[in-house]
């Protein structure tokens, strides 16, 4: 094999059969070869490595974020490209800084806010990037997100078919919707309006992100709303805490209350949740953002091709945690 042909199939300068290249990567392996990054940047005018700017927020369950991370950096590692990981509570100083020293080739962004500051940085640097969240404005930067307004209503018509005509949404903290955190009342919102549409009454409150706050929340709102015979929850720490609340409270679900949650598949499995959920999709969203950066940054993608604003559809992930209302129901 030509050294050339080798050194395309490592840098990816060159398109190359894909058994070429596992047969190039299986020999670097077995002689334990590591490319000089140094050399390569100056060689190649890149670095491979993309930025990644996220913050582990208070008032945001970490567990859940981790999952974003986890995503991000697995596709990365699978593209042949390294991350580097700011949690700079200064978000446009951080990215001001790694895009004009030119250590990276494009940029993640997570904890995305409707207004966000990092967005006018984004886009004036030389390096592309994508989002995993929804800004008010998109223009010049990749978007991936969960389709959140198709996830409130399919919570709510889930339970509404079922015969459910009063329920409870607890969400994020509201100082979360505060710092422009769009998703909680995109699915708030799209699901009062399917519970007006469907004559079922929808009680929407903000839960705490921590414990033992939201367990104090939660056994608050289960004994203001006695009628209650669903539960919705758009906040992971109340999803976490709920197990032991209803226990405690020698309720049952779904025989006593049906409960809808929105997280992803190895959270419910980490937590050891018996709740139906929407399924969050955070590894796919940063499979999705990632893919889409590299694309960009090793120019598959046309000049003058339009940025993307995707969404992904909500699943219903069926635990068995739902059920028809009985006349013994919190009664």
């Amino acid at each position: 094999m030509a050294r050339s042909t080798a050194s395309y199939a490592l840098t990816g300068k060159r398109a190359v059969s894909d058994e070429v290249r596992a047969r190039v990567r299986q020999a670097a392996l077995e002689l334990g070869y590591t490319p000089n990054a140094g050399a390569r940047a100056l060689a190649t005018s890149r670095s491979n490595v993309i930025g990644l700017l996220a913050q582990f927020l208070p008032d945001e369950f970490a567990p859940a974020m981790l999952q974003y991370l986890q995503g991000v950096t697995d596709t990365a590692r699978d593209l042949g490209y390294d991350i580097l990981l700011s949690s700079d509570s200064d978000g446009p100083g951080a990215l001001k800084r790694i895009t004009d020293s030119r250590m990276v080739d494009g940029v993640v962004l997570l904890n995305v806010a409707e207004d966000d500051d990092r967005l006018p940085v984004l886009r004036a640097a030389a390096q592309p990037g994508a989002l995993v969240g929804l800004p008010r404005d998109c223009t010049g930067v990749d978007v991936f997100d969960l389709d959140f307004e198709e996830a409130g209503r399919a919570m709510v018509e889930h339970l509404a078919r079922l015969g459910h005509r009063e329920l409870i949404l607890v969400s994020q903290p509201e100082h979360v919707v505060e710092r422009g955190g769009a998703y909680v009342w995109r699915l708030q919102n799209a699901a009062v309006q399917a519970a007006a549409a469907k004559g079922v009454v929808l009680h929407t409150v903000f839960g705490a992100a921590t414990q033992p706050d939201i367990g104090r929340d939660l056994h608050a709102l289960l004994d203001a709303h006695p009628g209650a015979t669903g539960l919705l929850l758009n906040n992971e720490a109340a999803a976490a805490a709920l197990p032991t609340v209803l226990r405690s409270r020698d309720i049952e679900s779904p025989a006593d209350l049906s409960v809808i949650g929105r997280y992803s598949d190895e959270f419910a499995r980490t937590f050891s949740l018996p709740y139906s959920s929407i399924e969050s999709a955070p590894d796919r969203l940063g499979r999705m953002a990632v893919r889409q950066l590299v694309r960009r940054i090793e120019n598959q993608v046309p000049d003058g091709d339009p940025y993307v604003v995707r969404f992904v559809h909500p699943e219903l992930v069926d635990r068995g945690s739902t059920a028809a209302p009985t006349s013994a129901s919190r009664q």
